[in-house]
């Protein structure tokens, strides 16, 4: 940012200006400014859907397409993610008191074994910042308790991660419980994580390996609209 950043009265700009300034502020991680955009665009008359989608949603896209082509890290994605938050914490309660529905849901968990929990959270914030209702299982997560969570939220996506080669293969196991549970084809699976790659990934039965947050979004969008 500019040092003349100081001297910019959000609520003093007119609604494309205060929107163009939000992107920034996304981009840089500025929770309290976002946090205060929102605000004053609710303030303003807008609906909340209107802002998560063509603010908070559009900001974040921009991020991600920059981590995607590696412009951003994942400190730098992290503290957008935070700042996206701060607006959503205003958004959702109104949200859900109108009914408006997210784009997807998601399931997602580190597989048991593993407690590297970074690559998850980012993912989980990349897709809260897409649109989607994410259901975070935590770390060192069983079979079981990935089926039980399947069963209980309905999800359109399972995202499995793991950052050991020694927790890779419970990855199967899942995915082998869920098909004799009767359930693997009622949900798409998207496995990721530093030591992953596209052929274990069809090798274990799931339906995609995404190499980063950016990825995982972009293919949970393509199966969820049908066109993967």
């Amino acid at each position: 940012m500019t040092e003349e950043y100081d001297d910019i009265i959000l609520a003093d700009l007119s609604d494309e200006e205060l929107i163009e300034q939000m992107y920034d502020d996304l981009y840089d991680g500025l929770a309290d400014e976002v946090a205060e955009g929102t605000q004053i665009l609710l303030d303003r008359g807008w609906e909340a859907k209107r802002i998560l989608d063509e603010v908070l949603v559009a900001g974040m896209t921009i991020v991600g397409v920059d981590f995607r082509d590696g412009i951003l890290f994942v400190p730098e994605v992290l503290m957008a993610a935070n700042s996206m938050k701060a607006g959503m914490e205003l958004l959702r309660p109104i949200l859900a008191d109108t009914g408006a529905k997210p784009i997807g849901k998601m399931v997602i968990g580190t597989v048991k074994g593993d407690i590297h929990d970074i690559g998850k959270n980012l993912v989980g914030m990349m897709m809260e910042g897409a649109g989607f209702e994410v259901v975070d299982l935590g770390i060192n997560v069983e079979a079981e308790t990935f089926a039980a969570a399947l069963i209980e939220h309905r999800p359109d996506i399972l995202g499995m991660s793991a950052l050991l080669t020694t927790t890779m293969p419970y990855m199967q196991v899942v995915i082998d419980t869920l098909t004799e549970r009767g359930l693997r084809d009622d949900f798409t699976v998207l496995v990721g994580g530093a030591p992953l790659n596209e052929e274990f990934s069809q090798a274990i039965g799931a339906d995609a390996y995404c190499r980063d947050a950016a990825v995982a979004v972009e293919t949970a969008r393509r199966f969820v609209e049908g066109t993967a």
